[in-house]
């Protein structure tokens, strides 16, 4: 299966509010209006955070010791292509260059995303993967009545049962909320359930 090749930007990194210890990190589709929330744990979240601020810990973290492991035997991080998700996770490659040969290291996407920072490397995905477990900003849904932005959230669910529970529809609306509210971990959950009844 083919699928077109586009580059992602690392456009925002969220806490959860409602999950103490969950964070997501909001790829943007470079010259696109599509959004990719991938749901991380913390301490990778720290280590993408701290490499986009441009922090310096007084000691090597782990990306940054791999980093430098990587550059002391001249491997290059190419590129990072995320080219799976299944069931919500998602799965990336490390395509490296060492010595005229490219290698494709399986990677975990945070691990992934991570060194990308570090070493300011393009990010991308697969059209597919945008059209799967993208989520869009529809100007349409943002113009619902008021009604039926209260109706959704006094139906705001508190766990995946509540959203299983919930009309296509229903679930449309709520992915909106969620998005308008910038809960990108939530909004990634919706999708998910969507996802799930195709």
């Amino acid at each position: 299966m083919s699928s077109k090749k586009l580059e992602l930007e690392i456009v925002a990194l969220s806490h959860s509010a409602t999950q103490s210890h969950s964070y997501a990190v909001v790829l943007g589709e470079v010259n696109g209006v599509r959004k990719l929330p991938i749901v991380i744990g913390g301490f990778e979240a720290q280590a993408i955070a701290v490499a986009l601020e441009n922090m310096q810990p007084t000691r090597p973290l782990t990306h940054d010791l791999l980093k430098n492991m990587m550059v002391a035997f001249d491997v290059k991080l190419v590129e990072v292509l995320i080219h799976r998700v299944h069931e919500g996770i998602f799965y990336a490659k490390l395509i490296c260059h060492s010595l005229n040969e490219t290698i494709e290291i399986d990677s975990r996407t945070s691990d992934a995303l991570a060194l990308a920072v570090r070493f300011d490397t393009p990010i991308y995905t697969y059209d597919r993967i945008l059209d799967e477990a993208g989520l869009q900003m529809d100007e349409n849904m943002s113009k619902i009545e008021g009604a039926e932005r209260k109706k959704a959230k006094s139906k705001m669910p508190s766990n995946q049962n509540d959203l299983m529970s919930m009309s296509v529809d229903d679930l449309q609306v709520l992915l909106q909320e969620v998005l308008d509210s910038e809960d990108y971990i939530r909004a990634a959950q919706i999708r998910d359930e969507i996802n799930s009844r195709k």
